[in-house]
Formats: C-alpha cells, sequence, structure tokens
C-alpha cells in the first residue's frame, strides 16, 4: 500500500463518510457508542473546500437521522427547526475553509485552529439550539431564559466531542506533514 497516494486530500472524504456513518446515530455517546462526530466532520469537510462534499454531508446527515428515527430512535428532535442544521453546519464548514490559512501548522497556528473550532461549534451550538427554541414548536410555555438554563448542560458535551475529534484530527494532519521529514531523518542515521 503507498502511503503518500492514501494520504492524498482524496482519501478525506472517505474518511470523513465514515466517521459521520460510525458515530452519528447516538449524539452524546454512551459506554457502547462513540459521540456524534459530525461538527469535526463538517469543519474538515471544510478543509477539502469543495461545495459539493458539504451539500453531500448535508443529505447524508438527514439520511442518517431519517434511518435512525425509523429504527427506533426518538425523532423528537425533527420539527421544523431541523432545517437549521444547514446553516449549524455550515458555520462548521466555513470554520474549516477559514482554518486553512494556517498551513504551517506550527503551535501557535494549531492553537489557533483549535480556538477557531471552539467557537464555531459554540455558534453551532447557539444557532441549532436556539432554532429549536424558536421554531420547533415544543416550548410555547418556556421562557427563553428557562430554556437556556434547562440546555446549558448540552453545552460542554456538544462542544467537547467537537474538540476532541478535531485535535485528534489536527494532530494526525500534523503527523502526516511531518511523516516525510520523520522518513528522511530515519534513513539518514
Amino acid at each position: 500500500m503507498n502511503i503518500k497516494r492514501w494520504l492524498q486530500a482524496e482519501s478525506l472524504p472517505i474518511i470523513l463518510i465514515a466517521s459521520m456513518v460510525l458515530t452519528r446515530f447516538h449524539h452524546f455517546g454512551d459506554v457502547l457508542h462513540l459521540p456524534d462526530a459530525s461538527l469535526a466532520v463538517f469543519f474538515f469537510a471544510g478543509f477539502y473546500r469543495k461545495k459539493a462534499l458539504l451539500g453531500f454531508l448535508l443529505v447524508l446527515a438527514a439520511l442518517i437521522d431519517a434511518i435512525a428515527i425509523k429504527t427506533g430512535t426518538s425523532g423528537w428532535c425533527v420539527s421544523p427547526a431541523y432545517v437549521f442544521l444547514i446553516p449549524t453546519y455550515a458555520v462548521m464548514w466555513f470554520a474549516g475553509r477559514y482554518a486553512t490559512i494556517f498551513k504551517s501548522l506550527q503551535v501557535l497556528e494549531m492553537f489557533k485552529s483549535v480556538g477557531l473550532l471552539i467557537l464555531a461549534s459554540s455558534l453551532a451550538f447557539v444557532i441549532s439550539n436556539g432554532s429549536f427554541y424558536l421554531f420547533s414548536g415544543k416550548f410555547g410555555a418556556m421562557s427563553f431564559f428557562n430554556y437556556v438554563v434547562a440546555i446549558e448542560q448540552y453545552y460542554f458535551a456538544y462542544v467537547g466531542a467537537a474538540l476532541i475529534y478535531g485535535v485528534m484530527g489536527l494532530a494526525v494532519v500534523k503527523l502526516i506533514k511531518l511523516l516525510p521529514e520523520l522518513l528522511a531523518d530515519h534513513k539518514s542515521v
């Protein structure tokens, strides 16, 4: 197997699609399942910079959700607000696209990428949860303040999963970038 060929950008969509398919069925994860990697998937899809991949991943996310609901997962979150997952994931995609300016992945640039990931994940949380409050029709009697208090417990799991996957992904990218240098050093020894 030619490692250089496998690590080319053409492999990225396959890795992202597999990550979403393997993790999306259980949003927060549990003992048997990994947490949802969708936010990180859209972030790294921005690295790839192909708008068609963004559209494909949006359709794939909806398809996975439909299959999950058909096979017994609660459909409580599916409401008129569901359409706001498009801007939620677009925020992640645009953040990933912007993060490509940090090409060298030096320590400072890694911190900037992680900071951007935290900021984008936080904005994604606000968009998805704010739209759910406003448009789902399930919180008519609840004040916005009480809704915020009720959902704050989910913030760290939501952003934390994206951060863990994001840091792991950035570490892999950094290792891939270092691989030729490490191989050259090994040959010279």
